[in-house]
C-alpha cells in the first residue's frame, strides 16, 4: 500500500484536471491533496481523497510562514511514499522536499525539477488530465482507457438543494434550459457576443447565467437582450460545486476557455467552448462527451499566450472579435443535434 501526497496549487481548471491522477492514486492506498482553500472547495466530498491540505500561497503572513504552517501539518502523519507535483514551481518541491517522502514526481519541464527524484516527460500532443495521469506511471504503462481520464466533482446535498431552489422558483426544468458562463480571469478571454447569442436562443430556450460577482454587468445585458422569457441570474450566488451541479442540469453550457468548461466535463454537459488567444491544442479543451470549440483560425497572432494576457498584445483582439454569434450559433446547434441522438 502507497500513502500519496498530491500536491497542486494551481488554477481552478487544473484542480479539477488532477482528479484522474487522485482516482489512480487511491487504488494503491490514501490520497491526501495540498490545494489552494479555493482548491481545496472543489475537491469536497471526493471518495478518492482521505484529506485536503489547505496552502494559502496568498497568506498575510508571507509565504515563508505559511510553507513552515504547511510543513507542521503535512509532518503530523507519517512520511509519504511519494509526492506528485501537479503544480510544478520550485516553491512546491521544497514543500514535497521537507515531507520527507523517499519519491518525489514531477514534470521534466517543471521549476522544481532538480528537487525530483523521478522525472516524466511532459507531453504536449496530450490532453492535461491524461498528462497529470502519467505522473502516476511508468513509460511502460499501457495508455489509459477513457474511464481513467474521466474529470469528477462531486456536489453535496446542500449544493443539491439550492440548486433545486433556485430553478423552482425560475420555473425550469432540469434540461430544459442553457447554461452561459461569459467570465474568465483573463480579460482576453471574455467573448463580447453572449448578449446577442442569448438574444439568438433564448426563444427556444431558457437561459441561465453563472460566473462570479464580477460577470454581473454581463448577465445583466444578457438579461436585457432576451425578451422572450426571464434569464436566471446566479452570478456570485453559487459555491463552485454548486455552480458545477446547475450545470450538470443544463441540456448544454457556451463557455469560455476557462473553469466552467472543466465543471461541465466532470458533469458531462454538452459544451461549446470558445477560444481566442488561447487554442485547444493546448491540452486544456472540454472533455465532456459532446463537445465543441470555437475559433478564429489562420490568425498569425493565435496563440498570443499560455494562459490569455490581460489585453491584446497588438490591440486588435481580433481572436474574439472576428469569432462570429452566426458561428457560435451554428456549432451549438450541432451540438445539441448530436445530445439528443446520442
Amino acid at each position: 500500500m502507497e500513502t500519496s501526497l498530491v500536491i497542486q496549487t494551481s488554477f481552478l481548471g487544473d484542480v479539477i484536471l488532477t482528479t484522474p491522477l487522485i482516482a489512480e492514486l487511491a487504488k494503491r492506498g490514501p490520497v491526501d491533496v495540498l490545494a489552494t482553500p479555493l482548491g481545496a472547495s472543489v475537491l469536497a466530498n471526493n471518495p478518492s481523497i482521505r484529506s485536503v491540505i489547505k496552502y494559502d500561497k496568498r497568506d498575510t503572513y508571507g509565504a515563508a510562514m505559511q510553507t513552515w504552517r504547511t510543513i507542521r501539518e503535512i509532518r503530523h502523519n507519517p512520511p509519504y511514499d511519494a509526492v506528485y507535483m501537479a503544480q510544478g514551481s520550485f516553491r512546491s518541491a521544497l514543500l514535497a522536499l521537507l515531507t520527507g517522502s523517499r519519491e518525489r514526481v514531477g514534470f521534466f519541464t517543471s521549476h522544481g525539477k532538480a528537487l525530483y527524484t523521478r522525472r516524466v516527460e511532459y507531453r504536449t500532443d496530450r490532453h492535461h488530465s491524461e498528462r497529470l495521469w502519467w505522473l502516476s506511471m511508468t513509460d511502460c504503462a499501457d495508455p489509459p482507457l477513457p474511464e481513467q481520464l474521466r474529470v469528477r466533482l462531486y456536489p453535496s446535498d446542500a449544493d443539491r438543494e439550492k440548486v433545486d431552489g433556485l430553478l423552482r422558483r425560475a420555473a425550469i426544468a432540469d434540461g430544459e434550459f442553457i447554461v452561459l458562463a461569459p467570465g474568465s480571469a483573463w480579460g482576453t478571454k471574455r467573448w463580447p457576443y453572449y448578449a446577442e447569442l442569448a438574444e439568438r436562443i433564448g426563444g427556444d430556450h431558457r437561459i441561465v447565467v453563472i460566473g462570479g460577482k464580477s460577470d454581473c454587468d454581463a448577465a445583466t445585458e444578457i438579461a436585457r437582450r432576451v425578451s422572450s422569457a426571464p434569464v436566471l441570474d446566479v452570478c456570485g450566488q453559487l459555491s463552485i460545486l454548486a455552480s458545477a451541479e446547475m450545470i450538470g442540469r443544463a441540456r448544454a453550457i457556451v463557455t469560455n476557455d476557462s473553469a466552467p468548461q472543466h465543471l461541465a466535463s466532470a458533469m458531462e454537459t454538452p459544451t461549446l467552448t470558445i477560444f481566442g488567444p488561447t487554442v485547444p491544442d493546448f491540452g486544456f479543451g472540454p472533455l465532456a462527451p459532446q463537445r465543441a470549440t470555437a475559433g478564429v483560425a489562420g490568425l498569425a497572432c493565435r496563440p498570443c499566450d499560455r494562459h490569455g494576457p490581460k489585453r491584446c498584445p497588438l490591440g486588435h483582439w481580433r481572436c474574439m472579435r472576428d469569432l462570429s454569434v452566426d458561428e457560435a450559433q451554428r456549432l451549438l446547434s450541432s451540438l445539441l443535434v448530436a445530445e439528443a441522438a446520442a
